[in-house]
């Protein structure tokens, strides 16, 4: 599909991490669907460029903007960005999210604190800055990204229970959120399962094998996947949903 035509013809949008991973597959999808996206990242320049570049050979506008989301003066500075060049905000995806992978007794407080920060945190800021917008335009929609981890937390979430706290936090602002913000602004999240991301293949093979025994599709998802499931919930398709969780994940809530 050429840029500029599709769902999100005529849309902003916003998405936080977006230069690698789920966010990169987000950011490419919603640009695909017409809308001109803000490639948000922190430290990832040149995967950001990149996706910027990939965006507008295909036709479409996307604005890079450096920012940590967990810093109120960085969003801030980033929706202004995005109204100085785009004059409207219609799409709030917050997928920016780090993860330690270490147990409570290995874990830090230094490192609980970086993930609720940047894991949920951010969620907050990034959606209080951006309703005002919404609310005046009178429309919007926020996707948030959480985990299947902050579902119902499967065995493997007990190697990360500051990233499983965080996620699960991510759902409860989305419903709070979803009411706040009605009639006039759409908040839903979405939790993956295990994605075939950079960070799943910096697990080991018997974390791999884990997380393949939780899923009863047997298989990895895709980011792709995960995008079609945030287009779902940022395009009209989706204006009688709200607050709601949509887990994809390959059937492993099951389990």
């Amino acid at each position: 599909m050429a840029a500029g035509n599709g769902k999100l013809k005529g849309k902003v949008a916003i998405v936080t991490g977006a230069s690698r991973g789920i966010g990169r597959a987000i950011a490419k999808k919603l640009a695909e669907e017409g809308a001109r996206v803000v490639v948000n990242y922190n430290s990832s320049s040149k995967e950001a460029e990149d996706l910027q570049r990939e965006i507008t050979e295909s036709g479409g506008e996307a604005l890079l903007f450096k920012a940590d989301v967990s810093i109120s003066r960085d969003v801030q500075s980033m929706v202004e960005a995005t109204i100085a060049k785009f004059g409207r905000v219609d799409i709030l995806v917050n997928n920016a999210g780090i993860i330690f992978r270490k147990r409570i007794l290995e874990s830090t407080e230094e490192e609980w604190d970086r993930t609720l920060d940047v894991n949920l945190k951010s969620v907050y800021l990034c959606s209080k800055a951006v309703a005002p917008i919404m609310i005046g335009q009178k429309r919007g929609k926020i996707v948030n990204i959480s985990s299947i981890s902050g579902v119902n937390s499967p065995p493997s979430a007990v190697e990360v229970p500051d990233y499983t706290a965080s996620k699960a936090g991510v759902i409860g602002l989305t419903r709070a959120l979803a009411v706040d913000l009605a009639p006039t602004i759409n908040v839903n999240v979405v939790c993956p399962g295990a994605i075939e991301t950079d960070m799943l293949a910096q697990m080991s093979e018997q974390a791999r094998s884990g997380r393949m025994a939780e899923t009863p599709l047997k298989r990895f998802g895709r980011p792709e996947e995960i995008a079609a499931a945030v287009l779902y919930l940022a395009s009209d398709d989706s204006d009688f949903v709200t607050g709601e969780t949509l887990v994809v994940s390959g059937g492993r809530p099951l389990m």
